[in-house]
């Protein structure tokens, strides 16, 4: 199953999105919609899925599981719908959520949901994330509560006030922004501390999580120098756009590419040039 497929529609619209901001400033919308169909792909986990992908009329409407040994974790409706999604959150709240983990009615929002990171992410791009989720078409789909046999953290931190967006010029920090705080790659590739969380912070790219879905079980890659310093800058692109490796065999699932397809190319360089920086594991 191609887990991550987008339609031709969707890969359209974010390459339109990415071609107006070249010849002008974006709109947050425009933002938006480029990153929620390149490297945040929060699809990739809120939309339902069927034998050929996301399935049609339904983005981010919902009800994706995640079994693993301590939690079964449901994706929530993240459609404007006012009765089953998140229509009747104010702007400030859908933020809050995003970044601090916590729901209008104090709950905190547990795992996979990669929050620790999400907190790194720019005013403007929130802001411009919300402005894309405002503009979905509602949908109706009230899905079940997710189930955590570990106890979930009061907070994950302070409230986020401020974040300033990252210079692009400067392109490892920028890969580390996209990397981190956007695309959660970090989340994901880390290797699995003692409680079973992926370290990012002394394992950053390690590799080793594992994954449990309708294909199987898959296991992160390693994308430290120490896998990757054979790999040429194509190499690591075709991998993550196409989900090919440099021999042909192709990457499993839940990795996001059918929306990385969609990520422009200066944002690519600016991922790969981070990359060669992380300390070989």
């Amino acid at each position: 199953m191609q887990w991550c497929n987008v339609t031709a529609g969707i890969a359209s619209l974010a390459i339109l999105a990415a071609g107006v901001s070249s010849l002008r400033a974006e709109t947050p919308l425009e933002r938006g919609t480029y990153l929620m169909h390149s490297i945040v792909a929060c699809g990739n986990c809120h939309t339902p899925k069927g034998p050929q992908g996301d399935v049609p009329g339904m983005e981010l409407a919902g009800g994706v599981d995640f079994k693993e040994d301590v939690f079964t974790a449901i994706a929530p409706n993240i459609t404007p719908d006012a009765e089953t999604g998140i229509g009747k959150w104010t702007d400030a709240q859908i933020i809050t959520a995003i970044r601090e983990g916590k729901r209008p009615d104090g709950t905190i929002i547990g795992p996979p949901m990669p929050i620790a990171l999400y907190r790194g992410m720019a005013d403007d791009d929130v802001k411009a994330i919300v402005a894309y989720l405002r503009n979905v078409k509602p949908i109706a789909n009230k899905v079940a509560k997710s189930q955590y046999k570990i106890p979930l953290p009061p907070s994950y931190g302070p409230p986020v006030t401020n974040v300033a967006p990252v210079s692009r010029t400067d392109k490892v920090a920028y890969g580390k922004y996209l990397a981190s705080s956007l695309g959660h790659c970090v989340e994901c590739h880390s290797t699995p501390g003692a409680n079973g969380a992926p370290d990012s912070v002394n394992h950053t790219g390690g590799g080793g999580m594992h994954f449990n879905g309708p294909w199987g079980v898959s296991y992160a890659a390693n994308i430290t120098p120490a896998a990757l310093g054979k790999y040429s800058d194509d190499d690591i692109k075709n991998a993550i756009t196409q989900g090919v490796r440099p021999d042909g065999s192709r990457l499993m699932p839940p990795m996001a590419y059918g929306y990385y397809a969609n990520i422009a190319p200066a944002d690519l360089d600016a991922i790969v040039a981070y990359l060669r920086t992380l300390k070989p594991l």
